[in-house]
């Protein structure tokens, strides 16, 4: 095994990480990303479809994935694919392995940028044979678009979110039909239009309160049974099932690691600079709010560069070899109390039902990045109020008639010098 050391490594090259490369090494700080596939670029690589990147110039997915990675290997970052990061051996060393066998790599920071899955059938408990032709969107996307393979004729479409209209088109790109789209939810996630457009332009069933409970066949996926908010149950033949959204952080080295998790996104707890538990370690992108847009997770990859970039500068960053055991949880495994005292700035960021969760999960007076959340149900008019052991800190309205679920809403940080860095955790709630 042989060891190196460089000033920053970036683990994952999705849009996150190869922004915080670039930035990084522009300024002429030596960056190495490690990717464990064989192309950088993250999820983008295999989304067909236009939208990444600033209106009116939109670009294909695997466009703007080209477009990242260039932008960070001319800027000096090292991209490398094919590399795993498998575990910490150090505060900031981590264990890899890759073509040319295994790896200790030493920083003086680390930046998890690794970014969101779908949970498979299995995670989602859905009874039944175990068919071929069952898909996530990620797997169905790179088996069109990537390989060519042929999916089969008809799908099922398990969601009825933005991703799961992006699955329909994949599916229909492959040259096979779709059954419908299927979600438990009351009423569609997706914005209007795009549900309007798969019932009136595709002919496509948008069947909302629909539960599937069973995949049929041998050999071959034959159709799949659902159940109706009145309790009818109906059997949609088809020879394919695409399982969309339903995302989860890939947050098992920031778990290796002894980070703080936060329960509500699960994956690592963040302030306002996106640094973790952890003395010079970053979180940024998906991994922190699984999932929201490649844009967002970009601004975020150029905006952790200043904090990364004044890390390496104060000095306290200078022994990554350093084996002192660092303050944190004791166990991987646990979902840590907002209020760890681990944690060298900031006071907890926390939100009261029916929002779901926050990131970033800490504040402090400094802070500039704006917050993303998440609601459980529908909102009409939602308000939300900022405030702190009882304090008002702020109040914002959204210009949005009905704020949904599977869609971000977006919190200015123009209240965040109004916090008390001594006080109790700031509460967000919504009216």
């Amino acid at each position: 095994m042989t060891s190196r050391q460089v000033d920053v490594l970036v683990v994952g090259a999705g849009p996150a990480g190869l922004a915080t490369a670039a930035r990084l090494a522009r300024t002429g700080v030596r960056v190495e990303v490690l990717e464990r596939e064989q192309s950088p670029g993250g999820v983008p690589r295999h989304c067909a479809h236009r939208g990444f990147g600033a209106w009116p110039h939109a670009l294909t997915g695997p466009a703007h994935a080209r477009l990242l990675t260039e932008s960070a290997e001319r800027a000096g970052a090292d991209v490398r694919t094919g590399v795993t990061a498998l575990d910490w051996a150090g505060p900031r060393t981590l264990t890899t392995v890759g073509p040319q066998g295994a790896e200790t790599l030493a920083a003086r920071a680390v930046v998890l940028a690794t970014g969101a899955r779908e949970r498979p059938r299995a995670a989602r408990l859905v009874p039944g044979t175990r068919p071929a032709g069952v898909y996530t969107t990620g797997e169905l996307q790179q088996a069109v678009h990537l390989y060519g393979q042929h999916i089969g004729t008809r799908a099922v479409i398990v969601g009825a979110e933005d991703v799961s209209h992006a699955a329909a088109d994949t599916v229909r790109a492959a040259g096979a039909g779709v059954v419908a789209l299927v979600t438990e939810l009351p009423r569609a996630p997706a914005a209007p239009a795009r549900t309007v457009t798969a019932r009136l332009r595709h002919r496509t069933p948008v069947l909302t309160g629909t539960t599937v409970t069973e995949l049929l066949g041998r050999g071959r996926l034959s159709g799949v049974r659902v159940r109706h908010r009145d309790g009818r149950t109906t059997t949609l033949r088809c020879d394919t099932v695409v399982f969309t959204g339903d995302f989860v952080p890939d947050h098992e080295l920031a778990r290796r690691g002894a980070l703080t998790l936060d329960p509500g996104t699960r994956g690592p707890a963040v302030d306002g600079a996106l640094r973790t538990s952890r003395p010079g370690v970053f979180a940024v992108g998906s991994v922190l709010h699984a999932v929201e847009s490649a844009a967002t997770a970009a601004r975020e990859g150029a905006y952790v560069a200043t904090a990364v970039r004044d890390w390496l500068t104060d000095g306290t960053g200078a022994d990554p070899t350093d084996p002192t055991h660092l303050p944190g949880p004791t166990d991987p495994m646990c979902l840590t109390d907002p209020t760890d005292p681990y944690w060298p700035t900031g006071v907890p960021l926390v939100v009261g039902p029916p929002l779901l969760r926050i990131a970033p999960n800490r504040v402090a007076p400094a802070d500039r990045l704006p917050y993303l959340l998440r609601t459980a149900v529908p909102l009409t008019r939602p308000v939300l109020h900022v405030t702190q052991d009882g304090r008002p800190l702020h109040r914002e309205r959204f210009r949005l008639t009905t704020a949904v679920p599977h869609c971000p809403l977006t919190l200015t940080a123009r209240w965040t010098h109004r916090v008390d860095p001594g006080g109790g955790p700031v509460h967000v709630t919504v009216t």
